[in-house]
C-alpha cells in the first residue's frame, strides 16, 4: 500500500509514525508539523527523519511561521498546495492525518 500521512503537530504523532509500515510512505508536514523539517531541537534532527519515507513540507505553512526553503532539512521537499493535491491523487492510495 502507498500511504500518505499528513502531520500537523510538532509535539505529537511520532509514536503513531513508528507503528506505520507501507510499501511507499510519504509524510506531508503541514501546520505546526513543518517545525520537524525547519527546527533542530538542541542541535538534533527530528526523530521522524529516522523513518524511511518521502518527506514533504507545505511552503505556505513554512512561510507563515517565518521560515523559507533554505531552512528546511535537505531530505524534505518543499511543496505548494497544487503539489499536495497531485500527491494525494497520483502518489498515495490511502491518506491519514495525525
Amino acid at each position: 500500500m502507498k500511504l500518505g500521512v499528513f502531520m500537523s503537530s510538532f509535539e505529537s504523532g511520532s509514536d503513531v509514525l513508528d507503528r506505520l509500515t507501507a510499501e511507499k510512505l510519504g509524510i506531508i508536514l503541514v501546520g505546526n508539523g513543518v517545525y520537524h523539517a525547519a527546527v533542530k531541537d538542541s542541535g538534533k534532527e527530528s526523530p521522524i527523519f529516522k523513518k524511511s519515507a518521502n518527506f514533504y513540507v507545505l511552503a505556505e505553512d513554512l512561510e507563515s511561521r517565518g521560515f523559507n526553503a533554505s531552512n528546511v532539512d535537505s531530505r524534505a521537499k518543499v511543496v505548494n498546495y497544487g503539489d499536495v493535491v497531485d500527491l494525494i491523487f497520483n502518489d498515495y492510495e490511502k491518506i491519514i492525518w495525525i
